[in-house]
């Protein structure tokens, strides 16, 4: 079944629970359904990914309805790809093997803002821009701030494990999740408890964070969230090397100092450490003059606030720019962003921080000898998480693409055979499934196994995570 086109009775079937009007099968909604912002040109050897589309687009109101679409998906063989925003990097949601694309977003309620426990519990298809305004009626807000606030859904980010602006502060998406509700692929519904700890067995919700639907759909979701911060306060650092600002940033976390926002970029123009210090005021000024001091010690030079404040005013506007050109429109037009510009790829790589700086002067002699310029270095959020912008220089369009695919192989590899990992931001998709394996090791005899329990059929995104 998962390589055939679903045969009409079953599209009947998905009528009868779902209504007419969620039941999507018109060609031009199958093609802008059947892929996020990931291009065929970026896919860099996942080429052969993008060639089918989604037999089906369904679009549940509610847990009741995903459980059942999930039942009768099982039951027929027939995939299931949860969609959230369709805004992902990595081609989670291309659906390699056909079958159903289940859209969420209509599952998009705020059921519940706690004060006191400040948690939120939210549907699976809540958009994080709408989340935050409701939690600004109450003075708070969430700590995951990621470019893609207008336009992600809560679960999309729960299930790549998102790293945000705020992260040098609050970590990743996956650790302000509080508990999760996922429907399992034969339609049971589990539910973790709103607790901050446990120690009465493995802890389940840690089951669909980063797994990108290949273990069931989240359908609502507990996650923490935080009091608007009484001061605010916005650093910008210069430094002539990037080695000198690694190390101050390095210092800052081994002290304890945890700023928000956490940036350091190397650009043509220099390298500039962009910092902002939230939470209440005792703590902001403690932790700016001790961060301001690790910098000065390391040969920072102060910028004062307005090449951050900018930075951060700045931060959504790509986001803005995908959801009125790109977002929800079909492939061809998604695809054509990327047309007669030069190639290029954004890696983001998790190392020890010992390794970090080793590992970008081996990446530069690799990239030396392919012909590849690194035109951003970056660390974001903690010393660990080290980016590159890259891009080949000269020769034939085709030759560029070609060559950049193969430096890309060669520095994901590289970063995990330094005992790191080959992505910390937006997931694997299809992108990056084919080293997956390689990363895992035994691991992915676990995930493996753990997916045969859980889903024996495959029919939960199939073709990701390695399965």
């Amino acid at each position: 079944m998962p390589n055939a086109a679903l045969p009409n009775s079953f599209i009947d079937s998905l009528v009868k629970i779902l209504g007419r009007e969620n039941v999507l099968t018109d060609p031009y909604d199958l093609d802008r359904y059947s892929g996020d912002a990931l291009s065929p040109s970026r896919a860099f050897g996942a080429e052969d990914s993008f060639e089918r589309l989604a037999d089906v687009v369904a679009r549940p109101g509610s847990t009741e309805d995903v459980s059942a679409v999930l039942k009768l998906a099982n039951e027929s063989g027939a995939p299931v790809i949860p969609y959230g925003g369709g805004t992902g990097v990595m081609g989670a949601v291309v659906p390699v093997m056909g079958g159903i694309v289940l859209d969420l977003q209509r599952m998009n309620e705020i059921l519940a803002i706690n004060p006191t426990d400040m948690t939120a519990e939210v549907e699976a298809g809540v958009i994080l821009e709408d989340l935050e305004s409701a939690l600004a009626l109450q003075g708070l807000m969430p700590g995951h701030d990621p470019y893609s606030v207008p336009i992600a859904t809560v679960a999309g980010t729960i299930s790549t494990n998102g790293v945000g602006y705020r992260a040098g502060a609050h970590g990743p998406m996956g650790d302000q999740v509080v508990a999760l509700e996922a429907v399992l692929a034969d339609g049971r519904v589990m539910s973790t408890r709103a607790v901050p700890n446990q120690s009465s067995g493995p802890s389940l919700k840690h089951l669909f964070i980063g797994s990108e639907g290949v273990f069931g759909v989240i359908t609502k979701a507990t996650i923490r969230v935080f009091r608007m911060p009484e001061a605010r306060v916005f650093a910008g650092v210069a430094f002539d090397t990037f080695h000198q600002g690694f190390n101050a940033a390095a210092e800052m976390f081994a002290l304890g100092v945890r700023p928000t926002l956490v940036d350091l970029t190397e650009e043509d123009d220099g390298v500039t450490f962009h910092l902002l210090f939230e939470g209440f005021k005792e703590g902001v000024q403690a932790n700016e003059k001790r961060a301001l001091a690790v910098c000065a010690q390391f040969g920072g030079r102060m910028l004062g606030p307005d090449p951050t404040m900018a930075y951060w005013e700045d931060r959504r506007q790509s986001a803005e720019k995908y959801k009125v050109s790109a977002l929800g429109k079909p492939r061809s037009v998604r695809w054509s962003r990327w047309r007669g510009r030069r190639g290029f790829d954004y890696l983001h790589l998790g190392l020890p921080i010992s390794r970090v700086l080793e590992y970008r002067r081996r990446c530069d002699v690799i990239m030396a000898k392919s012909g590849v310029r690194v035109i951003e270095y970056a660390i974001w959020s903690r010393p660990e998480l080290f980016s590159m912008l890259i891009v080949p220089e000269g020769g034939t369009a085709t030759a560029s693409k070609d060559r950049l695919g193969e430096t890309v192989q060669q520095v994901l590899e590289l970063a995990q055979d330094m005992g790191g990992v080959m992505e910390y931001c937006h997931g694997v998709g299809v992108k990056l499934n084919h080293l997956l394996a390689r990363e895992m090791g035994v691991g992915q005899d676990v995930v493996q196994a753990l997916k045969q329990a859980l889903d024996p059929n495959n029919i939960m995104n199939p073709g990701k995570l390695g399965l």
